[in-house]
């Protein structure tokens, strides 16, 4: 199989190639992030994976909120063609990968350990600057410390305090050296000579392990284990590393299914969908940012989520667009407790207000909510049946003209409120049909045939006759909605707009 080459990781403008796994559905709002964020360019999709190349640091690759995990990419290019029942044949087009072309795996390395230890100083700077007591009384600490130490060496005979100021002395200029021979090392792993590379990291005595995943034919014909073996013991013929299955250094992430064949490194160990301000989980964070962002809170708007629950999507919105204000309401004691506690952790309390109410009787004046953003609960426990209407009506009451609608809906309840029959597509107000994002096919740039499947195909038709078809929903137009996946469940973000004063 001749399979396409694919550039490294950096690029000649300076910019670093990275990609970022996203839950099914979430890729148009992934490529909108990296790009308003991160200035990204070439942006790219395949199903799960955003691709883009930026210069942006670490912190700055930190605050993505609709990714998964983020990745600097070593390979990404078209699958292996499981056309033989002879295994080694396959076998020997991985080893190629690494064989034929090590300068792009330690170019790509040499960026990895640069961004860390850049991303290290700036932390460190931060913290001195940020922390001036703390710093200083740490100082003193210190100093009374070695005060006790003095005193307890008056003790020892003058003998013995010679020999520790002797050793101590030696130490330091042990200690000298090697920072020094260090700063060396890390001055020669950032040039692009291949060989100076590959002896900076044997001296570095680099340790690594292979995650793999394989779906698709290839799956079928061969187990992760086994491609994962034979790219690592590549490795460390090609590159002298050690293999470290609990603690590496370094971690080498290769999936491989009937699309495409990428390897990367991860940037950070803990996934970025890991909220450190969420103390008890509840919907997927990066979902609620989506649907926040999708909301498009304007400073001073009144954001309100009439089910509330644990409060995932109030947080991720506060946390992003902070000048709004917002309301909870959920008639639950346990998830309100649970909220509070989230709101606690995330220092925002005094941001968000929670109100135990029920959702079909919100004490609030008709046309008085700017947004509303929710989770309708679906699911096995849930049976909100006949309630569904009472409770969008209600919505709909408080949300003044012109108010945005944000949903999470299952797809019976996305059915109940398309305004159209099957087969045509949601219109905005103007009529006009729903925007698809721009998306471009990765493997195939040059083609752009292709549309997301998070946003459906559109069909003509006119506003009002949609309008006619909405009741008992007649003020609610719908924008947009994408399919996302929930895991094993799939649902459907929806927005809409309020048209008109809907009477109630």
């Amino acid at each position: 199989m001749a399979a396409a080459r694919q550039d490294p990781g950096s690029r000649p403008d300076g910019g670093v190639r990275f990609f970022c796994t996203a839950g099914r559905g979430l890729e148009p709002f992934l490529m909108q992030e990296v790009r308003a964020r991160l200035a990204a360019t070439q942006v790219e999709y395949i199903s799960g994976k955003v691709f883009f190349t930026t210069s942006s640091d670490l912190n700055m690759l930190k605050k993505l909120k609709s990714a998964e995990r983020l990745f600097l990419l070593i390979k990404k290019q078209s699958p292996f063609t499981v056309s033989s029942p002879r295994k080694g044949k396959i076998f020997n087009e991985i080893q190629k990968l690494i064989n034929d072309d090590p300068g792009s795996w330690l170019n790509t390395i040499s960026i990895w350990k640069n961004l860390l230890e850049l991303d290290t100083k700036k932390e460190k700077l931060s913290q001195r600057a940020s922390n001036p007591l703390k710093r200083k009384m740490g100082e003193n600490e210190i100093i009374a410390k070695k005060l006790k130490v003095e005193e307890m060496q008056k003790i020892e005979t003058t003998h013995k305090e010679c020999q520790l100021e002797k050793q101590i002395k030696e130490n330091a200029l042990e200690q000298r050296d090697s920072v020094t021979g260090q700063e060396t090392l890390q001055e020669e792993g950032c040039q692009n000579d291949v060989g100076k590379a590959v002896d900076a990291h044997n001296q570095d005595d680099l340790t690594f392990r292979v995650s793999c995943r394989c779906s698709g034919t290839i799956g079928k014909a061969f187990t992760a284990q086994e491609i994962g073996r034979v790219i690592g013991i590549a490795l460390m013929k090609q590159f002298g590393w050690k293999t470290d299955l609990r603690t590496p250094n370094l971690e080498i992430f290769v999936h491989l299914n009937d699309i495409y064949f990428v390897v990367g490194i991860p940037v950070f160990r803990i996934p970025l969908a890991s909220r450190t301000y969420i103390k008890t989980a509840g919907l997927r964070s990066t979902i609620a940012w989506a649907m926040a962002s999708l909301a498009e809170i304007k400073p001073g708007a009144f954001v309100l989520d009439p089910m509330c629950g644990l409060g995932t999507i109030l947080l991720e919105a506060a946390k992003e667009w902070p000048s709004a204000y917002y309301m909870g309401a959920d008639v639950s004691d346990s998830q309100l407790l649970g909220a509070c506690d989230n709101l606690k952790a995330a220092g925002l309390k005094d941001k968000i207000e929670l109100l135990k109410v029920s959702v079909i009787e919100l004490p609030l004046p008709s046309d008085s909510v700017d947004i509303i953003i929710s989770d309708i609960p679906f699911g096995k426990k849930f049976k909100l049946g006949k309630d569904i209407k009472s409770i969008l009506q209600e919505m709909e009451r408080v949300l003044h003209v012109g108010g945005t609608i944000v949903l999470l809906l299952n797809e019976d309840h996305h059915r109940l409120l398309k305004d159209c029959r099957e087969g045509n597509s949601p219109l905005n107000s103007k009529g006009s049909h729903t925007h698809e994002p721009e998306i471009k096919k990765c493997l195939n740039p040059e083609e752009n045939t292709g549309t997301s499947e998070m946003v459906p195909s559109s069909h003509e038709t006119s506003n009002n006759a949609c309008l006619n078809k909405m009741s008992p929903f007649g003020s609610l137009v719908p924008v947009e909605y994408y399919k996302v996946s929930l895991g094993k469940t799939e649902a459907f973000i929806c927005k809409y707009k309020k048209s008109h004063s809907s009477g109630l």
